[in-house]
Order: structure tokens, then sequence, then C-alpha cells
């Protein structure tokens, strides 16, 4: 199996926007806001991660894959939400945050599949 190249790109991308957030939160964000920007920013930062070693797990398959996009998309999903009820005080998003964090454990559970069925650990 190869790197699944597109995801890792998208991994990367969310890393970038995770460190930006949480600088923001950091540096420039207020009190009202910085809470939910920095918990966006390591729910992100954590996913992204999470992503990149399911991108290039080689032995994971298409199942390492999936939970490589559903990690990922699950973190920008949340992490945007967040955003959007600080920044834009749109507290609507606070029904769109439940379906990333769905995603995000979605994705860990998907990753245990891939490693119980992975045969190259050894024992």
């Amino acid at each position: 199996m190869r790197l699944d190249r597109n995801l890792l790109v998208f991994a990367a991308f969310n890393g970038a926007m995770a460190v930006a957030l949480g600088a923001f939160a950091a540096h420039g964000a207020g009190p009202a806001i910085k809470s939910l920007l920095t918990t966006g920013a390591q729910y992100q930062m954590v996913h992204a991660v999470l992503a990149v070693v399911c991108a290039t797990w080689a032995s994971g398959g298409k199942t390492a894959r999936i939970a490589g996009w559903l990690a990922v998309g699950g973190g920008l999903i949340f992490s945007l939400a967040l955003a959007m009820i600080g920044l834009l005080s749109l507290p609507v998003m606070g029904a769109v945050a439940p379906i990333g964090g769905t995603l995000m454990i979605a994705g860990w559970i998907v990753l245990a599949v891939a490693a119980f069925r992975s045969h190259n650990f050894n024992a």
C-alpha cells in the first residue's frame, strides 16, 4: 500500500490552521472566545496528526485511510464550528460541533479496527 498523498496534504493544512487558530487565541482573541478557539485548535491539531499517521501507515490499508479522513474532517468541522460561534457570534453552529466530534470518535474507532485487522504487528 502506498502513501495517501491527498490525506497527507489535507492533514498538513489542518495542522497549519490549528497553529494559526491557537496563535490567534493566545495573542489576539478576547477572553470570551479564547477558550473556544483554544479547544478547537487543540482538537484539530491532534486529529491532523492522527491523519498523518493514517496517511503514512502502509499496512493499515483502506481502513486506516478512512480513519484518517474521519479524524481530519471531524477535527476541521469541530474547530470551524467553535470558531464561528466565537468569532462570528453564530450560536447555531453549536449544533454543528457535535457532528465534528462524532466524526473524530468514529475515526478513532475505525483506527482500532484497522489495527486489529493488521497482521504486521509483533505480538
